[in-house]
């Protein structure tokens, strides 16, 4: 089933289709919506379908929530982005590197080890030896990384790390005295009018949300992400949203509502270059083209999960495009660009 409003475009109508696409995209402009739409089903087994209310799993789409959570600390002076993991977090790291900053987690170059490192295995992996269903706070995951050796000299290089935004969560609760989820739904989803979002766990799911599902593409078989990923999401990813409330998000961050108009700059800004016109800044990827920046975007994966989500600050443009299947946005997405947006 799919519900289309606003524009139509054969080229994305066609994408959809050959991907067999599951979720909601979402086109703004600056001042209307360009394109609405809804495919698939939110429970296969009852087939309930998608609609516009359902929320869905972003996995690492959300370690701009984190990001953003600690440069509002930095905002009200608890933190800078160049204070040391040592000053500002009381757990022992014995092998970590003292010179480690926050701005060397936020921007992935801090080599610390990581609990999940995505170059050499699949996540699903990583709940043989330790079930998912004990990871229910974000120091669950420390048993996992805590006590292993540097990967790298802090700011050698880029190197995709989940552990370092546990970490950063870890930091949020320290400083603010509260959990991290209940932080972030406080100071960035209500500022934010997020009324739908939240971090919630795998067997308590509240209505209008959709079950991730890992197909098997061999004998056309699937399953539920449940026994998958971790049962309650954290600092590093496995917040759910709406499409709508992804919207509101970036229009908040944009206009100054989450964070001041100098701070919101400096987690902007392309901090570290990950490879060719590809670059990375607090929790976010900036595509560059012909040394501009072209846009701002976030992407999360997880068994049953996919999603990708854009702004582009030369038309005010933003995309929203949550799946519950492990494909799909990120072909849709260049879609939408070559529709609508390449210069």
């Amino acid at each position: 089933m799919k519900k289309n409003h606003v524009k139509r475009s054969s080229v994305i109508d066609n994408t959809v289709r050959d991907l067999d696409f599951s979720g909601v995209i979402l086109v703004k402009g600056e001042k209307e919506m360009m394109l609405e739409s809804v495919h698939g089903f939110a429970n296969r087994s009852e087939e309930i379908v998608n609609t516009f209310q359902t929320r869905f799993g972003i996995a690492s789409g959300c370690k701009l929530f984190t990001s953003i959570a600690i440069a509002q600390l930095v905002d009200k002076g608890m933190l800078t982005f160049q204070t040391r993991l040592k000053d500002c977090l009381d757990i022992d790291f014995p092998h970590f590197d003292e010179s480690i900053t926050i701005h060397h987690l936020l921007t992935h170059s801090s080599g610390i080890p990581d609990y999940f490192d995505e170059a050499v295995m699949e996540y699903e992996e990583i709940w043989k030896e330790k079930p998912m269903y004990t990871v229910n706070q974000l120091q669950d995951f420390l048993p996992m990384f805590q006590y292993n050796s540097m990967m790298f000299t802090p700011g050698e290089r880029f190197h995709y790390n989940n552990s370092g935004f546990i970490i950063l969560g870890l930091i949020v609760e320290q400083q603010t005295g509260l959990e991290f989820s209940e932080y972030v739904e406080a100071e960035i989803f209500k500022r934010c009018d997020m009324k739908d979002s939240g971090y919630f766990s795998l067997d308590r799911l509240p209505k209008h949300t959709a079950v991730g599902y890992i197909d098997n593409e061999k004998d056309g078989t699937w399953r539920t992400n449940v026994y998958s990923i971790p049962i309650k999401g954290g600092a590093d990813g496995g917040a759910y949203v709406t499409a709508s409330d992804y919207l509101k998000l970036w229009e908040g961050l944009m206009s100054h509502k989450l964070l001041s108009e100098g701070t919101t700059k400096v987690l902007l800004t392309p901090h570290i270059c990950e490879k060719d016109e590809e670059y990375y800044g607090y929790g976010i990827w900036i595509r560059k083209r012909n040394g501009e920046i072209y846009k701002y975007h976030v992407m999360g994966y997880d068994p049953g999960v996919s999603f990708h989500s854009s702004f582009y600050p030369k038309t005010g443009v933003k995309v929203v495009i949550p799946s519950n299947k492990e494909y799909g946005p990120y072909k849709v997405t260049l879609a939408i660009e070559e529709e609508w947006l390449m210069d």
